[in-house]
C-alpha cells in the first residue's frame, strides 16, 4: 500500500530514503537524530558539516552510508510551544520538502519518524494527524511508497476522543463467540428439560411424518441434481468482485487512479484486478475500495460478499470499519490511524 504505518526501528528501514527529525546544525542530536547520525557513522557528520545547517520547516539531503538507504533528508521540525506561533505551518512544510526531495532523486520509497513529536514536544496525535494529511494528499498526485515509522506504542497517539468513541463502540457491540455466558447456558437448558415432556410424543409423531416425507421426495431430488449441467451451474454465477468494483468506479465518476488512490492501493494491485474478473482480493483490500467508493454499510457488505467476505459483530476490525461508515468517514488513512491504534490489520494491499 502507498502510505503504511509500521513499528520498527527506522534505521533498520530498507528504502531510497531516511527521513531524519534533525535539529538546525544537521549536526546531530538526542533522540531520532542521534540514532540516525550514530548508525550512519562519522562520514554522515562530515558531510553535514559543509550544508551550513537548515531553516526550521525546511530539510536537505545527503547520502545514507552504513545505513540501509541511499539518501537520508534532515527534515527540521518546529519546537512546539502552543501551536499559535506557526509550528503547522512549519511542520507541514517538513514533509512537503521531504517528499520533494525524495521526488527529486527518484526515490520510490521513504520512511519517515513523526516528526517533532518527540523532545521538540509537538503533541503526538497532532503530529501524526499533520503526517497523515500532508502524505496522503502528495500520495494522491505521486506515486511512492511512504511508511511512517513508529519505534514503540508511547509514540503513537490518535485523538483522546476518537479513541474512546471507538473503543466505547467496540464495547456496544463486539461478541465475543467463542464464550457462552453460563446463566445463559443455564437457562436454556431448564426451559429445554421444561418442555421436553410436553413436546415428547408429538416430535416423535411429527418425526416420523418428515421421515416418510424425506423417503418419498429423494428420488426426485437426485434426479433434479443429475438434470443440473456444468453450465447450468455456470450461469448462476452472479457479479463478480472486478466486476462490481469496475462498475461502481464507472457510476462514481472516478478515474481509476482517484480510486485506488483513494483506496490506499499500489497501481500494480489495482491492474491485477483489472484484468481478472475472477481476481480474489484480501478483506483489507475489498473494504479499501469500498471505502474509497463511499459506498453505504449495506453495499460494503454486498461488495465484501462478492470477494467471499462478511462484516462480523466478533472481529474488532470489522466493528470499527463499522463505525466509521456509520459516521460517514470514509477517509482510509484516518482510518488506519485507528486501526493501527487497535492494534488491528491496516486498510490497502
Amino acid at each position: 500500500m502507498p502510505l503504511q504505518i509500521v513499528r520498527n526501528d527506522i534505521t533498520k528501514m530498507e528504502v531510497d530514503a531516511i527521513v531524519n527529525a534533525a535539529n538546525t546544525s544537521l549536526l546531530g542530536g538526542g533522540g531520532v537524530d542521534g540514532c540516525i547520525h550514530r548508525a550512519a557513522g562519522p562520514e554522515l557528520l562530515a558531510e553535514c558539516k559543509t550544508l551550513g545547517g537548515c531553516e526550521t520547516g525546511s530539510a536537505k539531503i545527503t547520502k545514507g552510508y552504513h545505513l540501509p538507504c541511499k539518501y537520508l533528508i534532515h527534515a527540521v521540525g518546529p519546537r512546539y510551544r502552543d501551536g499559535k506561533h506557526g509550528e503547522k505551518e512549519k511542520l507541514v512544510s517538513c514533509y512537503k520538502v521531504s517528499l520533494a526531495l525524495a521526488k527529486e532523486r527518484k526515490c520510490e520509497t521513504v520512511a519517515f519518524p513523526l516528526i517533532s513529536s518527540g523532545i521538540y514536544g509537538y503533541p503526538k496525535d497532532q503530529a501524526l494527524r499533520i503526517a497523515i494529511d500532508t502524505i496522503s494528499a502528495f500520495l494522491l498526485e505521486n506515486d511512492m511508497t511512504v511508511y511512517i515509522v513508529i519505534f514503540d506504542k508511547k509514540a503513537y497517539q490518535i485523538s483522546e476522543k476518537l479513541f474512546t468513541d471507538i473503543a466505547e463502540y467496540i464495547d456496544d457491540n463486539y461478541v465475543d463467540e467463542h464464550t457462552d455466558d453460563y446463566s445463559e447456558r443455564l437457562r436454556r437448558m431448564n426451559a429445554f428439560h421444561a418442555n421436553e415432556n410436553v413436546y415428547e410424543t408429538s416430535a416423535c409423531d411429527e418425526a416420523d411424518d418428515e421421515i416418510g416425507m424425506l423417503t418419498a421426495a429423494a428420488p426426485m431430488a437426485v434426479a433434479a441434481e443429475k438434470a443440473m449441467s456444468l453450465d447450468d451451474a455456470l450461469s448462476q454465477i452472479d457479479e463478480s468482485f472486478s466486476e462490481m468494483l469496475l462498475r461502481k468506479i464507472d457510476e462514481s465518476g472516478m478515474t481509476d487512479a482517484e480510486c485506488y488512490k483513494k483506496a490506499n492501493i499500489d497501481r500494480k494491485l489495482f491492474s491485477k484486478i483489472r484484468s481478472d474478473k475472477l481476481y480474489k482480493p484480501s478483506k483489507p483490500t475489498a473494504i479499501a475500495f469500498a471505502l474509497a467508493l463511499e459506498l453505504s454499510l449495506e453495499e460494503t457488505k454486498d461488495m465484501l460478499m462478492k470477494a467471499g467476505f462478511a462484516l462480523s459483530h466478533s472481529n474488532k476490525f470489522d466493528i470499527i470499519i463499522e463505525y466509521f461508515i456509520r459516521n460517514g468517514n470514509y477517509n482510509v488513512f484516518e482510518i488506519n490511524e485507528a486501526l493501527f491504534a487497535f492494534d488491528q490489520s491496516l486498510l490497502g494491499a
